[in-house]
């Protein structure tokens, strides 16, 4: 059933953009099939994951409601040439189960480090996108040994990274929104349990709209080079985004001194929804800063 937005529907971006995200992804999924996959016993609920190549892992964290194959099912099969790339589904998402565990950035964290040990894997680049990059910030600064490179792809460490629109599109949010949704479809296409659909709704609007903050003192300790990637018009706060960039080293004028070992960058005319539609320039940006 193909979903009408009502007057009230189109006042709420955030659910736009992973209807769109779903819409888009979707429908050009990655070809490949994972050579290892499965379910890891991981603080109480079973992780799904896949691998994909060999060579240097790199760890792929997706957004809210989304999945592997809807998330990065572009940048798979051009990773994998080269890498071993280690994809997770998050508690409630794709083919991982629902609990009724609280969703929080540390557990999730936790969660990707605990299918880290499982696959024996002591560090490896990650990579994240939206809520995966938050989860992504999260496993630097609570296991900085675990991460070699981080890419943090249009996400945030702090609520107030969001521009106060975004904010306050995730607090209107409402469960019936969902109904009949992309999201919905594919979630019936994987979920080991249909039946905990909203659930599992309910459960992320509870977590989207809980303000959260790392701390800047905990960014600027990070030990690894980061690359932020950001769209210029992707919903975060620019401002907010060069502090984090300032608290990371970056932010100097380095013809007189040495560049940082942190890059930013903000790639025109481009959405959160847009962005991870440019696999080439993120591919591109990867490339250069992984190597």
């Amino acid at each position: 059933m193909k979903r009408v937005f009502k007057g009230s529907d189109v006042q709420k971006p955030a659910l736009i953009i992973a209807m769109l995200l779903f819409t888009v992804f979707q429908s050009k999924g990655q070809q490949l099939k994972p050579a290892d996959s499965g379910y890891i016993p991981v603080n109480g609920i079973k992780v799904y994951y896949e691998v994909y190549g060999a060579g240097k892992p790199i760890v792929l964290l997706h957004g809210a409601f989304m999945t592997i194959e809807g998330n990065w099912g572009q940048l798979i099969p051009e990773l994998s040439k080269t890498r071993k790339v280690i994809a997770i589904e998050f508690q409630g998402h794709g083919h991982t189960q629902f609990s009724d565990r609280k969703m929080a950035l540390a557990t999730l964290a936790s969660d990707v480090e605990g299918v880290m040990d499982h696959l024996k894997v002591d560090s490896a680049d990650v990579v994240g996108y939206s809520m995966g990059g938050s989860v992504a910030y999260q496993l630097a600064v609570t296991s900085p040994k675990r991460v070699t490179r981080l890419v943090i792809i249009s996400s945030t460490y702090k609520s107030a990274g969001w521009r106060p629109e975004v904010l306050n599109a995730f607090k209107g949010m409402k469960p019936e929104l969902f109904t009949d949704s992309p999201m919905k479809t594919a979630y019936d296409a994987v979920a080991p349990d249909k039946t905990k659909w909203t659930k599992f709704i309910e459960q992320m609007l509870n977590f989207v709209k809980e303000p959260f903050n790392m701390g800047d003192n905990n960014i600027a300790k990070i030990p690894m080079p980061v690359l932020i990637i950001s769209g210029d018009n992707d919903g975060l706060d620019k401002v907010e985004l060069m502090k984090t960039y300032q608290l990371l080293g970056g932010g100097i004028s380095a013809d007189m001194a040495p560049m940082p070992k942190s890059h930013l960058a903000v790639v025109p005319s481009q959405s959160h929804v847009s962005l991870m539609m440019q696999a080439n320039t993120i591919l591109g940006y990867l490339d250069g800063f992984l190597k």
